[in-house]
């Protein structure tokens, strides 16, 4: 007897259909998984043997070949044990196999029959809706993530058993209602939505002096702009990085979908998932983390660092303990927007739009040009260079904002001027965002950071004696031409805030002085 039923796996951050053939004919007692299985899913044989035992059914004792179609294509996890338990129990006559018919079947398998939950099920529904699927049978515990793809009917499982409509004498499995107002949240305007969010960042108006250090913060956000801060230890830029999310604007619902989509697949989701991840990503890995890690990888990569900060902020803290070869991997994906891993049967695409905010010591004991009181530098000259020589010019020069953040020199001084908050800084992005949106209607983008070459230029609208100034400060400073662009970006940026159509001298002079930290590291 033969039976056919449809399954899922995660390829990258996308799913794939996968084809659950199973074969039952006479011979000896054996069951053989085929179809470049991994050992979790080989394993499965044991997971499905001792469940369909101890729900009630009867495992065949015949030759079964279970086909993992296309067999091409290498398969791993636990999604597809309830699909092979189900393909077993059709093949072999104990459930009519019309009730499978045009439906995507996903879970894990404990050996009692309890239908767990897998990682994953947004990307898999996602593309099942894509290929015509209507119903979907899974986990319980899976059925918050999944209401969020609408035109599907979601069927949910405690138990194997429950597989048998006959014997449980039910009319059809228990049916999940989606409530259509889920997506409520984006149905209120964005700008106010964010305005109106709780800061669980913290607040800015915490930080004690450093207005230029938050000047820089709200240019960031409101342009994404990478961003690097220098000083000796406790002058607050750990403190003022790790509340950056808290000036973004919150997901709209494409980029929820994105970033929710990334963290199902790193089986982020399984536990306390509240639906969608509206908030902005933010991610510190320690300095220990290797390259793998940071950008993704495996024999069948799986999302890194990089691409679980997407929509959001990666913060590399103590950016020179970093190995170098681990901080050389980022050069692409500042650049492009993407990760790109490629093996030998396959290449991997994972999506990597970040915001990379990154802080270091000027030497490894933290004072080297800051001495103050009984803090003296004792590094050697061989130390400072080797310490900052981690940080390469080809990294240094895709970082748009590069500043120190010195010690006040009293703390009447460092409290004195007008000092934002949290809320004002956050609406003044906002702001600034949603006057670039409305200049930028026509250009097809709403990020001036993606924009390159003639349709960045053709977008700023610089004045002439910005440019002058722009270009004497190319010949003076020696910069790159990637430098340049990326000058020209964050002055559109400064130009912005101030709600400028034009970009005048002031803005790109405050954009040359941050530009600093690149001439004094090697």
């Amino acid at each position: 007897m033969f039976s056919l039923i449809h399954s899922a796996s995660v390829y990258g951050v996308d799913g794939k259909s996968i084809s659950v053939e199973v074969d039952i004919s006479s011979g000896l007692p054996q069951i053989n998984i085929v179809g470049l299985p991994d050992p979790a899913v080989r394993e499965s044989v044991e997971r499905v043997r001792a469940a369909l035992k101890n729900s009630g059914f009867i495992f065949p004792m015949d030759r079964i070949t279970v086909n993992l179609a296309p067999a091409d294509l290498r398969k791993e996890g636990t999604s597809f044990d309830l699909a092979i338990a189900a393909g077993i129990l059709t093949a072999s006559g104990q459930i009519s196999a019309a009730l499978f018919e045009n439906t995507l079947l996903l879970g894990e398998l404990s050996l009692n029959g309890n239908v767990r939950p897998v990682a994953g099920v947004l990307a898999m529904l996602e593309q099942a809706k894509r290929l015509g699927f209507t119903r979907v049978l899974l986990p319980i515990g899976n059925v918050k993530e999944a209401s969020w793809i609408t035109g599907m009917e979601l069927f949910a499982l405690n138990h194997l058993n429950e597989l048998d409509l006959h014997k449980k004498k039910q009319d059809g499995w228990h049916h999940i209602r989606v409530n259509p107002d889920n997506n409520s949240s984006f149905n209120r305007d964005s700008h106010q939505t964010s305005l109106e969010r709780q800061d669980s960042t913290g607040d800015y108006g915490d930080v004690i002096g450093q207005h230029q250090a938050k000047r820089a913060m709200l240019i960031a956000a409101a342009g994404n702009h990478n961003i690097l801060l220098s000083g000796p230890p406790g002058t607050g830029k750990t403190m003022m990085i790790r509340r950056l999310t808290g000036i973004l604007p919150l997901l709209n619902e494409q980029e929820a979908l994105e970033v929710t989509k990334i963290y199902s697949v790193a089986g982020k989701l399984l536990e306390g998932s509240r639906g969608l991840i509206t908030d902005p990503p933010f991610r510190a890995p320690h300095h220990t983390i290797s390259a793998g890690g940071l950008i993704g990888g495996g024999s069948i990569p799986k999302p890194g660092e990089v691409t679980l900060a997407h929509r959001g902020v990666l913060f590399l803290d103590e950016l020179p303990e970093f190995p170098r070869q681990v901080l050389e991997v980022m050069r692409q994906p500042l650049e492009d927007r993407i990760v790109t891993i490629s093996r030998s049967k396959a290449v991997f695409q994972f999506p990597a739009s970040i915001m990379l905010a990154a802080s270091y010591n000027p030497c490894p004991c933290g004072y080297y040009g800051h001495e103050y009181g009984e803090k003296r530098c004792t590094c050697s000259a061989a130390a400072i260079c080797r310490y900052r020589s981690k940080i390469s010019g080809p990294l240094l020069d895709r970082i748009d904002l590069q500043l120190e953040v010195p010690r006040p020199i009293s703390l009447d001084i460092a409290k004195s001027g007008p000092s934002l908050d949290t809320a004002q800084m956050r609406r003044l992005v906002l702001e600034a965002r949603a006057f670039r949106h409305a200049r930028n209607v026509d250009s097809g983008t709403t990020v001036i950071g993606e924009l390159t070459g003639a349709a960045l230029r053709k977008t700023v609208n610089i004045k002439q004696g910005a440019v002058s100034l722009l270009e004497n400060a190319f010949d003076a400073l020696g910069i790159s031409m990637r430098a340049y662009d990326r000058m020209l970006r964050l002055a559109r940026t400064i130009a912005d805030l101030e709600a400028s159509e034009s970009v005048e001298t002031a803005h790109v002079a405050e954009a040359i002085q941050y530009r600093g930290l690149d001439r004094q590291l090697p």
